[in-house]
């Protein structure tokens, strides 16, 4: 049975675990949550009643969730030429460390921007934004220094780390720019952008830009 992927295009979560599926070229159905594939949503509301997304389906076994887990399922059960997961366990802490800041204080904040947009005018948080927006002053300040001498965010090779980069800075810098004075952070999103796996995934979400509710800028 081939692998199943319940995702939407233009969620930052999903494009982490597509990235790490394209980048290995791994074979997959893409269960579409949308008009595309209508019985998509009850079956994945079957398999996570939580109904968060992404879920991957491999074979009989279980659902997997959580888009770390599931890049690292990928990685054991189905590994291919781009291992997400270094070999050697310090440099697979590391990894596992990066995508944490990634997932928790780039995406994280990014997102308390992005869903204040979605409430009614009189409840908006603007003491909450700013806070998400100094969270993100500190982290950008931070991955700077650290991408000073490194390629990707754990040295030369793409991996784990990288996928959740990719999708979290994207979107990160539509709401709170990276700016000029951060040049290797700049630079690492470049990259991430030019990347094979990762520009595939921004040209799949690309028709749903007109849903981002801070609105997406003319660029990228």
């Amino acid at each position: 049975m081939t692998l199943q992927l319940y995702a939407h295009p233009f969620s930052s979560y999903c494009q982490k675990v597509l990235i790490a599926l394209y980048e290995n070229a791994t074979p997959f159905t893409y269960r579409v949550l949308g008009p595309e594939d209508p019985p998509a949503f009850e079956e994945l509301a079957a398999l996570w009643p939580l109904k968060k997304f992404p879920v991957l389906v491999d074979g009989d076994g279980p659902p997997v969730i959580e888009t770390s887990i599931i890049i690292e399922h990928l990685d054991l059960r189905h590994p291919g030429p781009a291992r997400m997961i270094p070999l050697d366990p310090a440099a697979a802490l590391q990894a596992r460390t990066m995508d944490r800041v990634f997932d928790n204080y780039v995406m994280t904040s990014t997102q308390k921007v992005v869903l204040d947009h979605l409430r009614p005018p009189a409840d908006r948080d603007a003491y909450g934004v700013d806070q998400a927006k100094a969270t993100l002053d500190a982290i950008y300040d931070w991955l700077d220094g650290v991408m000073a001498d490194r390629t990707w965010a754990v040295g030369e090779a793409f991996g784990l780390a990288d996928c959740g980069a990719a999708p979290a800075l994207f979107y990160a810098d539509w709401v709170h720019e990276i700016g000029e004075r951060r040049p290797h952070l700049a630079a690492y999103r470049a990259r991430l952008l030019a990347r094979p796996s990762v520009a595939r995934a921004v040209e799949e979400a690309r028709p749903y830009r007109s849903l981002f509710p801070p609105g997406a800028p003319d660029r990228d």
